[in-house]
């Protein structure tokens, strides 16, 4: 039997940072998205990997 909204009992994310509410998308190549979701934390490790393409591009800007 699902959970109902609200409920106190059920499973809850960890993160590290709090999450935005707008979503970030992309079109990916034909079975892209496939290869990601066999990835374990796929999604987290993909948040990291943001951060660090914008903190590299900052480092080139200002060298």
């Amino acid at each position: 039997m699902p959970f109902q909204k609200g409920h106190k009992l059920g499973a809850k994310k960890q993160l590290k940072k709090p999450l935005d509410k707008e979503v970030i998308a992309f079109r990916g190549y034909k079975g892209q998205k496939e290869k990601l979701k066999a990835i374990p934390d796929w999604q987290e490790r993909f948040r990291e990997f943001v951060d660090q393409l914008y903190s590299s591009l900052l480092k080139d800007e200002q060298e």
